[in-house]
């Protein structure tokens, strides 16, 4: 955080929240005024350092610190108890830690998403929630049904230039409908393309979305009226199977209706307001909607957000909060780096560095392979999707 004293990873890591900024927001909630020990900077490094690392419990969090005196140097604290992490962990206010997301997402953009700001077909917004199922008897104020609780994940995220990022994300209760949610994800820009499945499939919002000139792809449900307007021929060489001019329900704008199959051969009906975009881009398009599926895996596999630090509402939502913050510091010194390689061997190089020296870690990170490589091989994009499609519809990604 300190600009002038960037000598470790874990602090370079950091670099980019402003601690000043942090300070200031501790001072308007008032977060730090009766703390004698654990006040907000060493709080968000800690809780961040234990993302990276992957600490699953308060326990650990608190042995970890005691037992390393780098890290309570890096940190700011000498000790810290179970207890004390439990405390302020509750007692703190997810609000600062949405602000402090929406910083970092802030961040992110201008790294990531004003490359090529004039291309802005192949720039997604992709719109989808995720579950995180909860024990009930633990977190009776957020109950998914009679046996269980959960909280919902309710996230847009951007794919771009083969980039996945986070740019926005609001969490709720695990009850409330995906279609809920889809209002406050949405940009409202003229041109923007939003892709979302059929839990967001709301005839008002459509018709709002094309009086905006604002875009969309989704799939439509199996009872959905349809009138055709005109058939569009297609070519035989097409993977679409068939092209429409369509009207749906009531809607006083027309939609163009695109039949094509899935990776397992599945028919589908994808809808979509952009006249221009040829048939065949749009099943690519909708395809690049699991990349969000993607995102939440990597998020539940490789940061702390499926096992819980407390019980209360707040402790839930800020260790959320705190992951996503973690994977955006991520994403940041990704591009800092000008790092060619996946997202996960760069953070399992940061969790193995995290207190050493930063030139050390580059060093490291860049070095070349020990053995000869066979040839870079290509990237097997279809398996990629069956394998994603597979686990959505086993459900094994919404929980």
């Amino acid at each position: 955080m300190d600009k002038h004293s960037i000598e470790t990873v874990f602090n370079k890591y950091l670099h980019p929240i402003d601690e000043g900024i942090l300070i200031k927001m501790a001072e308007l909630f008032e977060l730090d005024k009766y703390v004698k020990k654990l006040s907000v900077v060493p709080f968000v490094k800690l809780f961040t350092y234990a993302q990276l690392k992957q600490i699953s419990s308060l326990t650990d969090i608190s042995f970890e610190l005691n037992k390393d005196p780098q890290l309570r140097k890096e940190i700011g604290l000498d000790s810290i108890s179970k207890s004390q992490l439990s405390r302020k962990l509750r007692d703190i206010s997810p609000k600062i830690f949405d602000a402090l997301l929406r910083h970092s997402i802030q961040k992110v953009r201008q790294k990531y998403g004003l490359r090529k700001g004039n291309q802005k077909l192949r720039k997604l917004h992709l719109i989808d929630s995720s579950t995180i199922t909860l024990s009930l008897k633990e977190h009776p104020w957020a109950p998914k049904n009679r046996y269980t609780s959960g909280i919902k994940l309710h996230t847009r995220v951007v794919f771009y230039d083969d980039v996945t990022y986070l740019d926005d994300l609001i969490i709720t209760p695990a009850r409330p409908a995906d279609i809920t949610q889809l209002d406050p994800l949405l940009v409202k820009v003229h041109g923007t393309f939003h892709v979302f499945d059929r839990g967001y499939f709301d005839f008002k919002i459509f018709e709002k979305l094309c009086s905006k000139g604002i875009r969309f792809a989704t799939r439509i449900k199996d009872n959905t009226v349809i009138q055709v307007v005109e058939e569009v021929p297609v070519p035989e060489s097409s993977s679409v199977l068939r092209e429409a001019i369509v009207f749906l329900g009531k809607m006083r704008h027309p939609l163009r209706l695109i039949e094509t199959v899935d990776s397992e051969g599945n028919q589908i009906q994808i809808i979509v307001n952009d006249a221009r975009i040829p048939a065949e881009e749009v099943s690519a398009i909708y395809r690049d909607r699991w990349k969000i599926e993607l995102f939440y895996k990597w998020m539940k596999q490789h940061m702390v957000v499926k096992t819980m630090y407390g019980k209360s509402p707040n402790a839930v939502y800020n260790q959320v909060y705190i992951a996503m913050i973690a994977f955006c510091l991520t994403l940041l010194l990704q591009d800092d780096l000008f790092y060619k390689g996946t997202l996960l061997v760069l953070k399992k190089h940061l969790a193995k560095f995290a207190l050493a020296r930063y030139l050390e870690f580059k060093k490291e990170l860049f070095k070349p392979p020990s053995r000869t490589s066979e040839g870079k091989k290509s990237y097997d994009y279809e398996q990629e999707f069956k394998e994603i499609l597979k686990d959505v519809e086993e459900g094994r990604f919404k929980e």
